[in-house]
């Protein structure tokens, strides 16, 4: 179940990155891609974290990841 956690994490780092590469030259590019980088550095860092480790198997928590999943990836797309 972390894994999943992971390799979500690792989607938004790329996707982060991706965008900071292909939107060179655009205003604001840095500050829009470092949100998804941050949020992708963030949530590879907690899944190591032992006391987290628990808390990210609750299925609320599962819940807000996938929330907050969805809403950076479509941010990602709307810039």
């Amino acid at each position: 179940m972390i894994n999943n956690y992971r390799f979500g994490a690792y989607a938004l780092l790329a996707i982060g990155l991706i965008n900071l590469r292909y939107q060179t030259g655009s205003a604001n590019n840095l500050n829009n891609s470092s949100v998804l980088i941050g949020l992708g550095l963030l949530g590879l860092i907690i899944t190591f974290i032992p006391a987290l480790k628990s808390y990210l198997l609750k299925k609320s928590a599962r819940i807000a990841a996938l929330v907050i999943f969805v809403a950076a990836i479509l941010y990602g797309f709307i810039i």
